[in-house]
């Protein structure tokens, strides 16, 4: 079997694992990591090697862009201080529990144990935002948890940095060394990312070309992540930047027909490379293990004492959080239920796959780096493990802590919306009206429309208003889109105000990109 022939294969297993994930409604990432380990311990299928390039450079730059994209700047600035305090006190405690638990149970030395607990210090990402879009937990509660995914790479990063140099350099790091290279790190990633959005937004604002679009949209994650890495700063921190950047002002920068095609562009390339990810960590696994030496044959146990120590660094350290949090907003009692939810979605992923699989070979001495299939192993059945048992358990945690949203709520929540950009829509029309800027039976007819929608909330029933055959399509696309801007700018000023989440404005926006794409061209 040619190396193209079990990519096609591995892409077509991990598509109908992922199809079926959502049609029974399980978690992808749990489902697909399950299904790769099941085929990995198959006698006859070969051993798999990942080079690293292939997952810090192809794979995940696009999946943290699209991971990034989804953080509202709004719920952002609310959130920011527990995110600074996971970012940076909890990455350090977990780095230094899983190291010295590392070093008690398995045969890993102090400096390569350390090395582990820098790679699987931060949560990942990609599996947060992919086991946590099915869950509607409220937009607060979301966005920390993304966002602490997203922001504590730049602290575990520089911890893995310092590691691996002590680990291959036989000396140990300062501590203003180490701070330097946060600095260097963190601060020169994010300002590569900030530079790489404000170019493209200048060239998404001036070019109306569906498939420019869609093009600069791929391009960007790997723009910003190759330009931090070749000036030596953290690629992954630029493409976060980046994502939010662009996130937070993209339905400003291009019209409705391209939004859409490049939402459906992009979503399937995030959903191709995270079931190929994902089914991938689970096919590894297996090969990895065979490889250990005799003194390695008990890394299961390493695998559950480092599962166990990640877990509960994360439940002590988020409940003390969390209730100091609270007091501080003066909620009254504090209630177990947050922290509970948050430190069960600190779930580990691609990120520390990639992490593990950049540990160099050998030393500067020539003498090669001791364990480093181990640490490989370890890293791999810890990303399997959480995968598995937070990823198929988060839901019904959610639902026990009772503070999932009710479908109940966020209906209410569009329906509401929906008639502010009904009434937004009438308002609009009557200012068309006292100027004469249309015919008075065209806006009668899209009055009567918007005044179903008002009255029902509902529409997907009223969307379908017919042209009238005594008017000009053109006339009548060009009012349309009158009425639609109005409404778009009410539901800008309906978040703003925070009167609807982000992912109500994110539905209601598509509704009229998609009512917009269907008027056609002029």
């Amino acid at each position: 079997m040619t190396d193209l022939t079990a990519l096609l294969l591995l892409v077509v297993f991990a598509t109908l694992v992922a199809t079926g994930a959502r049609h029974w409604r399980i978690p992808a990432p749990s489902l697909l990591v399950v299904g790769g380990l099941l085929i990995g311990l198959l006698p006859w299928i070969p051993d798999v090697q990942v080079a690293p390039e292939v997952i810090s450079v192809v794979v995940l730059p696009p999946l943290l862009f699209a991971s990034a994209e989804e953080i509202p700047w709004r719920e952002l600035r609310v959130v920011w201080r527990p995110v600074t305090v996971l970012a940076f006190v909890l990455v350090l405690a977990s780095a230094a529990a899983v190291g010295a638990v590392a070093s008690a149970v398995t045969p890993l030395n102090t400096t390569m144990a350390f090395v582990l607990g820098a790679v699987l210090a931060s949560t990942d990402p990609v599996a947060v935002t992919a086991l946590g879009r099915k869950i509607a937990l409220p937009p607060r509660i979301q966005v920390l948890v993304q966002s602490e995914s997203l922001f504590n790479d730049a602290t575990s990063l520089v911890l893995f940095k310092v590691a691996v140099g002590t680990a291959i350099a036989a000396h140990a790091v300062t501590l203003p060394a180490a701070g330097g290279q946060f600095v260097v790190l963190g601060g020169g990633g994010a300002l590569v990312g900030g530079v790489v959005a404000g170019v493209v937004a200048l060239i998404r604002r001036r070019t109306e070309d569906p498939v420019l679009e869609t093009v600069i949209a791929l391009v960007t994650p790997y723009a910003a992540y190759v330009l931090a890495e070749d000036l030596h700063t953290s690629g992954v921190t630029a493409v976060v930047v980046a994502g939010v950047v662009l996130g937070s002002t993209g339905h400003k920068l291009t019209n409705a027909s391209i939004r859409l095609q490049v939402h459906a562009v992009y979503g399937t390339v995030v959903f191709l490379l995270e079931s190929v990810v994902f089914a991938l960590i689970g096919l590894e696994l297996p090969a990895l293990a065979r490889q250990l030496t005799a003194d390695e044959r008990g890394w299961p146990l390493g695998v559950l004492a480092v599962t166990g120590t990640v877990i509960a660094v994360r439940l002590l350290g988020v409940v003390p959080l969390s209730a100091v949090m609270q007091r501080r907003r003066g909620n009254g009692a504090v209630t177990w239920r947050i922290p509970a939810v948050v430190s069960w979605a600190g779930t580990r992923g691609v990120m520390p796959l990639a992490a593990a699989l950049s540990i160099p070979l050998a030393a500067d001495d020539g003498s090669p780096l001791p364990h480093r299939p181990l640490i490989l192993v370890l890293t791999t059945g810890v990303v399997v493990f959480t995968l598995v048992l937070q990823g198929f358990t988060l839901a019904p945690v959610v639902r026990w802590s009772k503070i999932a949203l009710q479908p109940e709520h966020t209906a209410r929540e569009e329906a509401h919306a929906r008639a502010g950009l009904a009434r937004a829509g009438l308002d609009r029309l009557d200012e068309l009206e006292s100027v004469e800027a249309a015919p008075a039976p065209l806006i009668d007819q899209l009055r009567r429309g918007l005044l179903a929608r008002l009255d029902q909330a509902d529409a997907d029933r009223s969307d379908d208003v017919a042209s009238p055959s005594w008017v000009s399509a053109a006339g009548y696309r060009e009012l349309r889109r009158t009425v639609i801007a109005a409404q778009t700018a009410q539901l800008q000023r309906l978040y703003t105000d925070n009167h609807i989440s982000d992912l109500t404005r994110r539905r209601l926006q598509r509704r009229l990109d998609l009512e917009d794409a269907g008027l056609g061209d002029e």
